[in-house]
């Protein structure tokens, strides 16, 4: 018996009409970018497993997918370890590659490897593949694209400013109402410091960063767990109820210069936003911590207003991601649209635009060898003019041809048979309501133009 054929749990296979969504999305999303003055690259599907290693903090390691090593990896393992079986010390040894987690980290690395072909600040976007290995649920995959835009080699609070922006020129373009929150990894860093928590600071972003998942409760259960004092944990309650307004902040980072650096670099980009204008929210947001540990300053993450899911979009300062590979001083900002969850929501909301529904301008059907010569010749004019034609191989019975035609999402059949021949003109029939008309051969491109 013939095996079943599947796919991996978390990945999926895309449907030509999918595909052609996806596309309308990347295409508003490449626009954007180039008009904002961003540059394109890419980068590798994997890395050497030490370049990913140790940028994500501990559980973002865990869902990283390594390669094993080529060849005999059993051979070059240490025999202790193997005989123990110990899971954490034989990683290392078995795989020396892996997946990429985000677009951010290989970024860096590819900063500092062309640091002397680039003009900085270097402005660039990314729109590729990333893989986690992630619990699969709705708009979470283990397989997908980020399409990421940064700026490395300048800590003006003006990039900031400019990247709240263009989320909301994007989601503009796409009719998609969201909510731009904001915050300050410095703001985050002063209240740590003012309940006396800083050595705890990892374990205070990593579980505020899951409060949409386990709520305030369970994030303070967390934090306990992981060390930070109940006394702490008390004052924090508040805090990550929102109940504390920017000016009850200012009280309690009062004694913390850190603290009140965050809150002046909050300010100024809510300030100069506002006086720009934009179309969408942009909201403070003191629970915001994106766990992730090379964010230092403001820190972004976007969410729909008219469809429950979770962020589509995020992102954040870091000043010193490119100094783990041994460039010093060159910080950057970045911001990442999460493609699979615009789609979802786009869908949801039917706010994908019609042209996306038709894959083919029009398809001609097959009468005949004598006939599809002269077709095959108006199929390339038309191709010429940007026109997708296409005609059906076979001299089939008529509804198998209008199925196939329904199937490949044609606006328009087109029909070539002797008579039209002589009179130099085609049938075309409209898909969606069923009337024709003839159309002349010197007029055919322009019938598709305007229509």
């Amino acid at each position: 018996m013939a095996l079943k054929p599947s796919i991996p749990k978390g990945t999926r296979d895309f449907g030509p009409q999918e595909v052609q969504k996806r596309n309308y999305i990347m295409s508003v999303l490449r626009e954007r970018f180039e008009t904002f003055g961003f540059q394109p690259i890419e980068t590798p599907s994997f890395e050497n497993l030490e370049t990913l290693t140790g940028k994500y903090g501990d559980e973002g390691d865990q869902l990283i997918f390594r390669i094993l090593r080529s060849g005999d990896f059993i051979n070059k393992t240490n025999p202790i370890d193997w005989a123990d079986k110990d899971a954490q010390k034989l990683a290392g040894q078995v795989a020396d590659k892996a997946l990429r987690y985000d677009l951010t980290v290989p970024f860096a690395r590819f900063v500092v490897q062309h640091q002397n072909e680039l003009a900085f600040p270097f402005k660039r976007y990314q729109i590729q593949q990333v893989w986690r290995a992630d619990r699969p649920q709705k708009g979470r995959f283990r397989e997908f694209f980020q399409c990421d835009a940064d700026v490395v080699g300048s800590k003006s609070l003006w990039q900031e400013v400019e990247l709240v922006l263009l989320y909301d020129q994007v989601f503009k373009r796409l009719s998609l109402p969201v909510t731009i929150r904001i915050n300050n990894r410095k703001i985050l860093a002063g209240i740590a410091e003012a309940l006396d928590i800083e050595a705890h600071m990892g374990a205070f972003t990593v579980a505020l960063d899951k409060l949409d998942k386990i709520g305030l409760e369970g994030v303070l259960e967390e934090m306990q767990a992981k060390g930070i004092p109940a006394n702490a944990t008390e004052q924090l309650a508040p805090i990550l109820a929102q109940s504390e307004t920017v000016s009850a902040l200012s009280a309690l980072l009062d004694s913390s210069e850190i603290g009140k650096i965050g809150l002046e670099e909050l300010q100024f980009v809510q300030e100069q936003v506002q006086a720009a204008g934009i179309t969408n929210t942009l909201q403070f947001d003191v629970t915001l911590a994106r766990g992730l540990n090379y964010y230092t300053g403001a820190i972004f993450e976007v969410v729909a207003n008219q469809v429950q899911m979770g962020s589509i979009g995020g992102g954040g300062r870091y000043d010193d991601l490119t100094g783990i590979f041994g460039l010093k001083n060159m910080s950057g900002i970045g911001i990442s649209f999460g493609l699979d969850r615009i789609y979802l929501c786009l869908e949801e909301l039917q706010l994908f635009p019609e042209t996306t529904q038709a894959l083919m301008d029009v398809i001609f059907f097959n009468f005949g060898d004598a006939e599809m010569a002269v077709a095959q010749s108006l199929i390339l004019q038309l191709r010429e003019k940007g026109i997708s034609a296409d005609f059906y191989p076979d001299n089939a019975k008529l509804k198998k041809q209008f199925d196939y035609a329904a199937k490949r999402g044609a606006r328009y059949v087109a029909f070539l048979g002797e008579k039209e021949i002589s009179a130099k003109e085609v049938i075309i029939k409209n898909q969606e309501t069923g009337t024709q008309q003839n159309i002349p051969f010197s007029k055919l491109s322009d019938f598709f133009t305007a229509n």
